[in-house]
Formats: structure tokens, C-alpha cells, sequence
């Protein structure tokens, strides 16, 4: 069993910068891949990041590319997600979530296999 609680996010102005940290309880957080994910009202889960367990390799939404940089730190159970240049449509609540196994479809949110509780990102225009 995995927990995930994730963490700042917040109001901000267009343009502005956020950094998201997913924090995960237990001894086994580098077995798991871990993603982003944002969700807008009346919308479905869709794809923002995705990073491998060792953290080598990184995916992207191309709505982020360029803008948005996933990380992790295994020694601290921790994967990021920085923020910049966000724009309205960058509101939404996001969710981090970790997944086992060896599928490299880090987008499809029904291989993963905890999620957190989500935070919640407004971008003001």
C-alpha cells in the first residue's frame, strides 16, 4: 500500500511559476513509475508528466513541453512537478500517481495504481 499527499499548489498569475511536490509513504517508491495529472471540472483525468522509477527518462503532454519539468528524489520519496509559464488553461486539480510494472504508457491513467488526493491550481488571467 502506497500513499500519496501532494502539495503546492495555489492561485497564481498568468505567467507565474508553481512547484507541486508528491510526497509517498512506505520503502518502495523507486518500484513505482510516477505521473501528473490534471483534472478540470466536468473533465476527464488527463496526462501532464510522466517520470521512470530511476527518474532517467521523462514524458510529456505537448500542452507542457517546454514549460513543465517532472522530477523525483527516491532518497526522499518525493516527485515534483515544476510549473512555469502557466496560462488559464493550466487550471485544474492535479494528481500524482504511481504505477507498477513495466508499461512505458505513462499516460493511461488506468495503469496506475495509487493516486493522492489532488491539489488544486488556478491560473488568474
Amino acid at each position: 500500500q502506497v500513499q500519496l499527499v501532494e502539495s503546492g499548489g495555489g492561485l497564481v498569475q498568468a505567467g507565474g511559476s508553481l512547484r507541486l511536490s508528491c510526497v509517498a509513504s512506505g520503502r518502495t517508491f523507486s518500484r513505482y513509475g510516477m505521473g501528473w495529472f490534471q483534472q478540470a471540472p466536468g473533465k476527464e483525468r488527463q496526462f501532464v508528466a510522466g517520470i521512470t522509477r530511476s527518474g532517467g527518462s521523462t514524458i510529456y503532454a505537448d500542452s507542457v513541453k517546454g514549460r513543465f519539468t517532472i522530477s523525483r528524489d527516491n532518497a526522499k520519496n518525493t516527485v515534483y512537478l515544476q510549473m512555469n509559464s502557466l496560462n488559464a488553461e493550466d487550471t485544474a486539480a492535479y494528481y500524482c500517481g504511481a504505477k507498477l510494472g513495466a508499461s512505458i504508457d505513462y499516460g493511461n491513467a488506468r495503469l496506475y495504481n495509487y493516486w493522492g488526493q489532488g491539489t488544486q491550481v488556478t491560473v488568474s488571467s
